[in-house]
């Protein structure tokens, strides 16, 4: 394997994947506040609740990748 391709492997292990993971998630959250607005629109209560699972769960990986990044700390992969 060479060593770009094991340089690529590894981005999803370094600081700017984690950062790349970390927006990605936080970009859910739009999704969810559309859910939200329309549930209540709609007095849906139902809706509503997937809608508090769901930014639970992005609330809750949030909080996992930045333990991550606090993890690398100055051991990032693709630096080295």
């Amino acid at each position: 394997m060479s060593k770009a391709m094991s340089k690529a492997k590894g981005f999803k292990k370094s600081k700017s994947g984690t950062y790349l993971s970390i927006a990605g998630t936080a970009f859910g959250a739009f999704g969810v506040a559309k859910q939200v607005k329309k549930a209540r629109l709609e007095n849906d209560t139902l809706r509503l609740i997937d809608a508090a699972v769901s930014a639970a769960a992005i609330v809750t990986g949030l909080a996992i990748l930045y333990r991550e990044l606090k993890r690398l700390g100055d051991d990032d992969v693709l630096l080295g």
